[in-house]
């Protein structure tokens, strides 16, 4: 009895101590994988961009230092591009449900017909058709990703800029269209849809140091991540720009933690809730803007309006809400894709940004393209504009810091919503040159705040140097931020030594990001000389990286990290620094030694190989020569002739085995008359007769064999061999026969007896000499060399 109480106690300790194990294990959350696509187009031929490549270089540091496994590359064309997309989407696809996506892309971005397009550097647009095929339609892509179960996918435009590629033509809308995201999705614009953000200068843009910022702050939500960078980045442009973005993720996501020795918070949780739940009409005038601004809705923009209408900012909300107003009506147009909602957007916007794009679909739809006098108009979901907002919504793309609108500069929001940026963030360094083909740049890390820390639960990047020294700030200083060596002054190498191990197993390779499968084959491609260099000839200014050269708008201190391989890459005959040679990068990857210029075979492909600077094989060619003289394959033709035979440059290699069978039935029953033998091409296998009865006996066989008539006349044929046997007496052995030319009528005879040729040229001595004067070629080679036993020139006796 006693024993079964015992064991029954122990059983319930048990029991107790699974059940803590269980909720213990319940409460702690799941490992989070983190995965990045960060993608930086700046060298387009048509108005290269300064801090494009730099931006995607410091997200990408960001998020290895936060726990994503990035993956990463410049300036892109693309097929590459599209490449890099699918296989971060087939990525994504194979992680589990508790993943965390992320993608920015940095570059130019258009919208048509209610789609956004992101441009490679390689596209041709002259017009609106070349649009969707030229680019790349996100909504393929993002649908994919919010497809695919993850705990939460953000993706990121940095792209709503000034389009240069089409001047003339039927107007395009500027900008961004409005997109909704899908479930456990959040998308961001750098700029509200319908509007563009003002030219870059410096380093790197105000929104992706902004991001980067609030990235780094700690303890923020995604939707108050991007809730103050919209307040950071409408401060920092004074107005001009006003980031924009939409999400309907439920899972709570944070880049970093805040650790309990942070510092306390500027403000109480009670003032920022009164900020962000008052209504507008009771907060004064500064703080209503900022509240708007921060809620970022078409309610919001109306309230201030409507609280405050003579305010010197309502101009610029008006701006604001009339960008929203259509944006949104056109939405609901493009969705709807019907005449009729063609018909409705046209009424309330004759001029509008997408009026055109309103006529492309009605045509299409073979519809009239000006509504008709009565119709059924669709109900939108917003009101028409007033006509206040008409100045701003009848131009294509628009910009809040036109000149023309003479807005006055936005109060700064207040230091409890948004305290001001880190003084080591405020001024960053310009980034250091890239490693290689299409590597992002590199910035001069900043250490996170040694409060902020990853989440415990975040599964750690592999190789990854950045995430394991966030605050080691001996590593930061002696490994992540020194420079990689670079030859001072020594002029680029080009051949495949410079691009060894050595060039190609530095620090920095492993700090960067690691580039997509596609950008590593295409890097291999433009190192074996197979492919141009990014951006190469596509017109002036192509392959000009961040703020470089021509066509670039940073900077010269901030040239230096632009261009392919971290430095300017202008071309050939291209003002500016000179650019590196493509086999003189570093291989992309593992920071392996570069491939040479030929893959297989280098002596026989090198020369079909566009490479920058010729290999060993190529150097060892006199330049302009023959490559069959020289190649292996020549050897065979050289072999063919004899030594000191130096009239026989041209035998060719398969003439020989069709002359063998003309000769081969002529020489069993001839065996002691090798005169056929001397005519064709074939060497001889015995030794010849004495030279008389060869000078005599080496043409009549030739008249009674009509089969072989084609050998004779071949003269390259039959002239290839003789010289073996006749070096230097073809003249003596025809002038002694010259008397004989009256002898010419005996050539019928011969003909007349085919059958007993050899006894017939035996009797016969002194025809053979005028058969061979009709014949040029066959003559010649019938020379003997024994010469000086036969008469001299012109005596018929001796």
């Amino acid at each position: 009895m006693r024993c079964s109480k015992i064991v029954c106690s122990v059983s319930l300790c048990l029991l107790a101590l699974a059940a803590s194990l269980v909720s213990a294990a319940a409460q702690q959350p799941a490992t989070e994988k983190r995965i990045a696509l960060v993608i930086g187009n700046g060298a387009y031929a048509k108005g290269a961009l300064a801090t494009a490549a730099n931006d995607a270089g410091l997200i990408a540091q960001t998020l290895q230092a936060a726990g994503f496994d990035v993956v990463g590359a410049r300036d892109l064309d693309g097929d590459t591009l599209r490449k890099s997309f699918r296989d971060f989407i087939h990525k994504a696809q194979s992680s589990d449900g508790n993943t965390v996506a992320m993608v920015y892309l940095a570059g130019y971005g258009m919208q048509l017909a209610g789609e956004n397009y992101f441009i490679p550097v390689d596209a041709n647009i002259a017009s609106d058709v070349d649009i969707p095929t030229e680019g790349l339609r996100l909504s393929d892509y993002i649908r994919q990703l919010a497809a695919t179960p993850l705990k939460a996918g953000v993706v990121v435009l940095d792209a709503a800029r000034q389009q240069p590629f089409i001047a003339s033509g039927p107007t395009l809308a500027g900008g961004l269209a409005l997109v909704e995201p899908d479930n456990n999705m959040l998308i961001a614009f750098n700029a509200a849809p319908g509007t563009i953000a003002p030219n870059e200068t410096g380093s790197y843009g105000v929104y992706a140091r902004s991001l980067a910022e609030m990235i780094r702050t700690g303890g923020l939500s995604l939707p108050e991540v991007f809730d103050r960078l919209r307040l950071r980045v409408n401060e920092e442009t004074k107005g001009a720009q006003v980031p924009w973005d939409a999400q309907k993720i439920q899972a709570a996501v944070t880049f970093f933690e805040r650790g309990p020795d942070a510092p306390a918070a500027q403000a109480s949780p009670e003032q920022t809730a009164a900020l962000r739940t008052r209504p507008i009409r009771d907060l004064p005038v500064q703080e209503a803007y900022v509240a708007a601004l921060e809620r970022d809705t078409l309610q919001g923009y109306e309230d201030f309006v409507a609280a405050y209408p003579s305010d010197p900012l309502a101009r610029r909300v008006r701006a604001i809400l009339a960008a929203r107003r259509e944006a949104l009506t056109w939405r609901r147009t493009f969705r709807t894709d019907s005449p009729e909602a063609y018909w409705s957007y046209l009424k309330r916007y004759p001029n509008g940004a997408h009026a055109e794009d309103a006529r492309r679909r009605l045509a299409m739809l073979s519809a009239l393209p000006a509504p008709p006098p009565t119709f059924a108009m669709i109900e939108y979901d917003v009101p028409p504009p007033p006509l206040d907002e008409v100045v701003y919504i009848e131009r294509p793309a628009l910009m809040f810091s036109d000149p023309e609108f003479g807005f006055v500069p936005p109060p700064p929001p207040p230091v409890y919503i948004l305290p001001p940026p880190p003084p080591d963030f405020v001024d960053l360094a310009p980034p250091f040159a890239s490693v290689g083909v299409f590597f992002l740049p590199r910035p001069v890390f900043v250490p996170i705040p040694v409060y902020c820390r990853p989440p415990a639960f975040v599964a750690p990047p592999p190789n990854n140097i950045i995430y394991q020294n966030i605050h080691n700030t001996a590593v930061i200083n002696t490994v992540i931020n020194r420079p990689p060596p670079t030859p001072p002054t020594a002029p680029p190498a080009t051949g495949p030594a410079a691009a060894g191990p050595a060039a190609a197993t530095t620090p920095a390779v492993a700090l960067a990001p690691a580039l997509p499968p596609a950008a590593v084959q295409r890097a291999t491609l433009i190192q074996q000389g197979k492919a141009p260099l990014p951006g190469a000839g596509a017109g002036p200014g192509a392959g000009l990286g961040a703020g470089a050269g021509p066509g670039g708008h940073g900077p010269v201190p901030n040239s230096t990290q632009s261009g392919v391989a971290g430095t300017p890459p202008t071309l050939p005959g291209r003002p500016g620094p000179v650019a590196p040679a493509a086999n003189a990068l570093p291989m992309p990857g593992q920071g392996a030694p570069a491939i040479p210029p030929a893959g297989n075979g280098g002596h026989v492909r090198t020369p079909l190989l566009a490479a920058p600077a010729p290999g060993p094989t190529q150097a060892a060619r006199p330049a302009g020569g023959s490559p069959p003289p020289q190649s292996p394959a020549s050897g065979l033709q050289a072999s063919r002739t004899p030594p000191g035979a130096a009239a026989a440059p041209v035998t060719p290699v398969t003439p020989p085995p069709a002359m063998s069978r003309p000769v081969r039935p002529n020489a069993g029953p001839r065996a002691p008359e090798v005169r056929p033998q001397l005519q064709q091409a074939a060497p001889p296998r015995r030794a010849p007769p004495p030279p008389a009865a060869a000078a005599r006996l080496s043409q009549p066989p030739a008249p009674p064999r009509p089969p072989t008539a084609p050998m004779v006349r071949a003269a390259p044929v039959h002239a290839a061999p003789p010289p073996m046997i006749r070096p230097a007496g073809p003249p003596p052995m025809m002038r002694p026969p010259g008397p004989p030319p009256m002898a010419r009528p005996a050539p019928p005879p011969p003909m007349a007896r085919p059958s007993p040729p050899p006894m017939a040229a035996m009797a016969r001595p002194p025809s053979p000499p005028p058969m061979m004067r009709p014949a040029a070629p066959p003559p010649r080679p019938a020379a003997p060399p024994a010469a000086g036993k036969r008469c001299p020139p012109n005596v018929p006796h001796c």
